[in-house]
């Protein structure tokens, strides 16, 4: 009777120690969450809106791979470029690659895109006229003035028959490349963030996406007119992430493409924006 205790004690010991030895190896193979001190920090400058908006959706997605998503918001086309390329971001995203390739040509940057996150139609608004129908001969109308979304806002203008372009100026286009202009419009450059702000002085305002959603304006709804998601601009203009060359393969570029990747945003720009932005990952 003893000998059985024995054995019996002797298995429940044995069962004990192997239990002890899974457990340990468990631990050892499953990697334990970072701490937060030892998370890496991506800092990425961005648009207030959609771009700011939508990166806040892969906040958490980072976050348990390990890394800190540091948001800096811009409200123009310019610093968020210049501050990538001084080394105080580590990406930005609120252009597209036109825009991107001309600030490069101009500025002599160094700043590459590595993925397409979505596309935002162009809108003509109405400003002090309410329909193409309605506008007056000498009507003013505002556009970008940067070269890339100025060429855009003139081939939109062109496909509602407001004005004719010159043959082949294609997304080049300028105003002196207009070569009919049967209203005798009166055609308005001024700075791409101020449009919005200025409809109620102008008769339209040919808008990009983001500043019409900063103005609570949305291309899908308010819209007189806007580019087709199946249009060489919609190919063409896509809005991109944006890195320094050489950084394209970085630690930080790759686990930020990833993210951007996630089902989680295609959801969130459907139901957010209505058809204002169109994800394109």
């Amino acid at each position: 009777m003893k000998t059985k205790k024995i054995i019996v004690l002797t298995l429940a010991l044995i069962l004990c120690f192997s239990l002890l030895a899974a457990c340990g190896q468990k631990a050892a193979t499953e990697e334990p969450a970072k701490p937060e001190a030892e998370k890496v920090v991506i800092t990425i400058g961005a648009s207030v809106t959609p771009h700011a908006e939508i990166l806040e959706v892969i906040k958490p997605i980072l976050e348990e791979k390990g890394y800190i998503l540091d948001i800096k918001e811009f409200t123009d086309y310019v610093l968020p470029n210049t501050t990538l390329d001084e080394g105080d971001l580590d990406a930005n995203y609120f252009q597209h690659t036109p825009y991107l390739e001309l600030f490069n040509k101009e500025h002599g940057t160094k700043i590459v895109a590595v993925k397409i996150v979505h596309y935002e139609p162009m809108g003509i608004f109405p400003g002090k006229t309410k329909s193409l129908a309605d506008l007056k001969d000498g009507a003013k109308i505002a556009i970008p003035n940067d070269g890339s979304n100025e060429a855009r806002a003139l081939i939109l203008l062109e496909k509602e028959g407001l004005i004719k372009l010159k043959e082949g100026a294609d997304f080049n286009a300028t105003k002196l490349d207009i070569v009919e202009n049967p209203k005798n419009l009166d055609i308005i450059e001024m700075a791409a963030e101020q449009i919005a702000l200025s409809l109620p002085d102008v008769d339209l305002g040919v808008i990009n996406g983001n500043y019409a959603l900063q103005a609570g304006l949305n291309a899908g709804k308010d819209a007189l007119s806007t580019e087709s998601s199946d249009s060489k601009a919609a190919q063409t203009y896509g809005n991109v992430l944006a890195v320094r060359e050489g950084d394209e393969e970085s630690e930080k570029t790759l686990a930020l493409i990833e993210a951007l990747n996630d089902p989680a945003v295609k959801k969130f720009i459907d139901e957010t924006y209505e058809g204002a932005v169109v994800f394109m990952g």
